[in-house]
């Protein structure tokens, strides 16, 4: 247990570590207080430009590769491996700490972002044949209603509707999946609310279906 509860609290810290903000600090600027308020890749598109936006998603969906790939055959000094311990369920319970160090982020009072971006980090390093529906529908659905987080929030059921047809005996990375997709839709609960309500912004540039005088 202990080398279960280190290594993921270490995944945490890592996802606590934002792109947007730790790169907002260098830049003097702090984009929760700009645009929607929120610290991801979409938010720093909007606020801080294209190159800011990039080096932002490439931190975020890194560090969800690195804690997958990286973690969970570390061997910490007076962390001894764990027998008892199974590598896959060590291997998603990083990967999920990763990802909730990233919306609830400890150094940015848990004002963290939505997760997308190291969700699709930590599914390409568990098994990389998850990117192409995942990343495939994300598009897909942007262009056709321009929502940012409603192409987000499909491309998580993508995900763990992926693992259920290409290896529906795999157990725990199908529950992985499903939790992900839990927190992601909660994560974007407030998109829900003004999408309902008719005030969620759009990606008209990319909408298919925008009026063209817009």
């Amino acid at each position: 247990m202990l080398e279960l509860g280190v290594k993921t609290l270490i995944a945490y810290l890592v996802g606590a570590m934002l792109g947007s903000l730790v790169l907002g600090r260098l830049r003097g600027v702090d984009i929760r207080g700009l645009g929607s308020g929120n610290a991801g890749a979409t938010n720093a598109l909007r606020t801080q430009g294209k190159l800011f936006a990039l080096l932002v998603l490439l931190v975020d969906i890194g560090k969800g590769v690195f804690v997958v790939l990286y973690l969970p055959r570390a061997h910490l000094p007076g962390i001894p491996p764990d027998p008892l311990l199974s590598r896959e369920w060590l291997t998603l319970a990083c990967g999920l700490a990763v990802i909730l160090g990233h919306v609830y982020p400890v150094w940015f009072a848990f004002r963290g972002g939505k997760g997308v971006a190291t969700m699709i980090g930590v599914a390409g390093a568990l098994e990389p044949r998850l990117l192409l529906p995942v990343i495939g529908l994300w598009i897909v659905v942007l262009v056709l209603t321009g929502y940012v987080g409603l192409a987000s929030m499909v491309a998580g059921a993508a995900l763990a509707a992926s693992v259920y047809l290409l290896d529906p005996s795999d157990g725990p990375l199908l529950m992985f999946c499903i939790v992900v997709e839990l927190l992601v839709v909660f994560a974007h609960r407030g998109n829900i609310a003004r999408m309902a309500a008719g005030t969620e912004n759009r990606v008209r540039k990319i909408w298919l279906f925008r009026s063209r005088t817009a």
